[in-house]
């Protein structure tokens, strides 16, 4: 498919308002996908990997700028482009607005006019962005974007702007796909769902409808090396759960950083709750699940930071290892971590999803030889609030965050933020929002981010609801200005405008109505407690989430 039939359909798509009508042209799209199929599902759905693969684009807003800036003319430049962004709010429509075709350079092709790309063009050179790496790398990345802005119409460069950008926003997201899927290729909604929970790969699912139907979507299974998203919690009460449910599953709450264990017998991979391999920098975990595991698995848990006696440390300690390359031996001498698997997906060649939580329980107890370990979460069933009580009790004195209320015989639902897991901590109510702005520090913190503007999910943007400068230490701040840094995309005064990538854990007293902040909302006393490096901005709390807690007086 020529890429300007894809861009021809993203602008239907984008114009339409309709639900089904959306749905419809997206199945009609897939009808037509061909061997593009797969590519034109992750396209649609703003991406360029599957879900489950930790490749990115690693393209940074100043660099589309400068790709935009040199496809344009010479006559033109990254702060331009940036000047034309302010005026018309959305990178795609700046990319349109520009008169690409003529510009020579080492990426243009011919002889600069525009030859026809096609989907499959497309996905392969941005493939050679991801693969982009170490010195020299990012003129390389410059010279592959130059080479296709230069050679775009308008709406291929509005919608290869927005693809490069993760910015794609044209009202299509999972649930339209799988709506989709299952009209194009007359198949189950329900089955799509099962694939797609299994497999975590929305091409693969569309490529196996169209293929195979039915017969060939019950056919994919968990794949070892193949992560699933996590299944999440709901805040709950120990009272709502047993008013719910006969008995009450209860694990402690850790106070770590989630982590998907993947080991075929032989090898162990790693994934983080946003499901990048994590493996090079946590190698006491896979020696742990080597020396203990004696069958292949996918295993859901946790992993805490732990001092010489054994006591858990806060979760930052946790995020030091995560984000060491370099010198991972020395950080394993100054952080130790340790594992705590509470959850077993698949053991020895059997999809576990459907089954209980007691029954996978026993399997994830079966996978560690069957015995007793200090690796395996406990499980502990319970008919009253007294017995839970008295296990939180011993959490909280055993340093952890507090208790997890599970329903025992519930299936696990990869992504699915059910009413079936429940988290009970008795600490501050906390919020995971969005930085999209800082101002610079005064004094001795001139050379650090000081406070930051925090912002909540709201369609397909952000709102604010308030800022945050109490709880980060010097050192912190320092570290948060770096990895923040990046992300400024503009500046005014001491003022800095932040493009949404990082999120953070913000506890509070209460949620007040308020003028000042888009959302509507302000935070009462919002104090920093952590980076959430384990969540994209995707996954921090919705304004609906606020309005619920207000509504019903949670906060």
């Amino acid at each position: 498919m020529d890429f300007a039939e894809f861009a021809a359909t993203a602008a239907a798509i984008d114009e339409e308002t309709a639900d089904l009508e959306i749905q419809s042209l997206v199945a009609e799209t897939l009808q037509e996908g061909g061997d593009d199929l797969a590519t034109l599902v992750r396209f649609l759905l703003g991406r360029v990997f599957p879900a489950h693969d930790s490749r990115t684009l690693d393209i940074g807003p100043r660099l589309c700028y400068e790709a935009i800036a040199r496809a344009a003319g010479q006559n033109v430049d990254a702060d331009d482009v940036e000047t034309r962004l302010a005026e018309l709010g959305e990178i795609g429509a700046v990319a349109a607005s520009y008169d690409f075709g003529g510009q020579q350079g080492l990426a243009a092709f011919g002889d600069g006019s525009r030859e026809t790309l096609t989907v499959a063009e497309v996905e392969s050179r941005l493939r050679e962005l991801a693969a982009a790496d170490g010195a020299g790398s990012q003129e390389t990345k410059l010279d592959v974007l130059f080479g296709l802005f230069n050679r775009c119409s308008d709406d291929e460069a509005r919608y290869l702007a927005r693809l490069v950008l993760a910015e794609m926003r044209i009202g299509v997201g999972g649930g339209t796909v799988r709506e989709a899927i299952a009209e194009a290729f007359d198949v189950s909604v329900e089955s799509v769902q099962r694939a797609l929970q299994l497999s975590n790969d929305y091409g693969l699912v569309a490529e196996t409808a169209q293929d195979g139907g039915e017969d060939g979507l019950a056919e994919i299974h968990l794949e070892i090396g193949r992560p699933v998203q996590a299944m999440l919690a709901q805040t709950g009460t120990v009272s709502g759960a047993l008013d719910d449910w006969d008995r009450v599953g209860v694990e402690v709450k850790y106070d770590g950083a989630r982590v998907q264990v993947h080991y075929d017998g032989e090898e162990v991979t790693l994934y983080s709750r946003n499901m990048e391999d994590v493996t090079e920098p946590l190698p006491e975990i896979v020696a742990t699940v080597e020396e203990r595991v004696d069958v292949p698995v996918i295993l859901d848990g946790e992993v805490v930071a732990v001092d010489d006696e054994g006591s858990p440390l806060p979760f930052q300690q946790v995020l030091r290892r995560f984000r060491r390359k370099h010198d991972v031996a020395k950080a394993q001498e100054d952080v130790a971590l340790r594992l705590h698997a509470f959850d077993c997906l698949h053991a020895d060649g059997e999809d576990l999803l459907g089954a209980p939580l007691v029954e996978r329980h026993d399997r994830l107890v079966a996978a560690f030889d069957g015995e007793k370990s200090s690796e395996v979460s406990k499980l502990w069933l319970c008919e009253d609030a007294e017995t839970i009580e008295g296990i939180e009790t011993d959490a909280l004195a055993g340093g952890h965050e507090g208790i997890m209320l599970k329903q025992p015989d519930a299936p696990y639902t990869p992504g699915k933020r059910g009413q079936n897991w429940r988290k009970r901590k008795p600490d501050v109510e906390t919020l995971d929002l969005v930085v999209t702005g800082a101002e610079w520090g005064e004094g001795r913190r001139a050379s650090v981010l000081g406070t930051f503007e925090l912002s909540v999910r709201a369609g397909d943007g952000y709102e604010t609801i308030g800022k945050v400068a109490t709880g980060i230490t010097d050192e912190q701040l320092a570290d948060v200005t770096d990895l923040l840094e990046p992300y400024i995309v503009a500046e005014s005064g001491t003022d800095v405008d932040i493009d949404p990538a990082v999120v953070f854990e913000v506890g509070y007293e209460e949620i007040q109505s308020s003028p000042t902040y888009s959302s509507g909302y302000a935070l009462r006393f919002p104090r920093f407690l952590s980076i959430r490096e384990d969540k994209a901005p995707a996954d921090a709390d919705s304004l609906a989430r606020v309005e619920r807690l207000v509504e019903t007086g949670d906060d």
